[in-house]
């Protein structure tokens, strides 16, 4: 098995992403939306790197005491090693050392290994949005994870 190693998103990491998007999602994130990151103080991003191969990537705003997952996704040659769920614990970890109450997120309602990675990780279904969706449309579950305030 490869050494994955979780460093915080950077400019060198863009071009990997934007493929990522393109592979993962029907509607992806863009490059500039993905460098515009990089200079938002709120954003929270981490990248998994391979053996010096980006593997997958993780995102979030850290908005008062709330974090809004934006993104997790991992290259299809990557899955199944637990690399998504090293950079989602990576987010948690992040989480209760700057003091927020909860993380959330949106997930596909069809997607089953997603929503049991963050069931294995606490978070648990407090909702729905109808339609929420596109390409094609579908309901998402809001998904939340409570954290010891500091």
């Amino acid at each position: 098995m490869a050494c994955i190693i979780i460093e915080k998103m950077n400019e060198s990491h863009i071009a990997d992403l934007v493929r990522l998007e393109k592979e993962c999602f029907s509607q992806p994130w863009s490059e500039e939306g993905l460098r515009a990151e990089l200079n938002n103080p709120n954003a929270v991003f981490f990248v998994a790197v391979a053996d010096g191969v980006t593997a997958g990537y993780v995102g979030m705003h850290h908005i008062t005491d709330i974090c809004y997952i934006a993104n997790l996704a991992v290259f299809k040659d990557f899955r199944k090693r637990g690399i998504a769920g090293k950079l989602l614990e990576c987010l948690c970890r992040y989480a209760k050392s700057n003091c927020a109450s909860e993380l959330t997120l949106e997930v596909r309602a069809s997607n089953t290994a997603a929503i049991d990675l963050y069931k294995k990780n606490g978070f648990e279904v407090l909702g729905k949005r109808p339609n929420f969706y596109k390409k094609p449309t579908e309901d998402a579950f809001i998904m939340t994870k409570f954290i010891c305030n500091c």
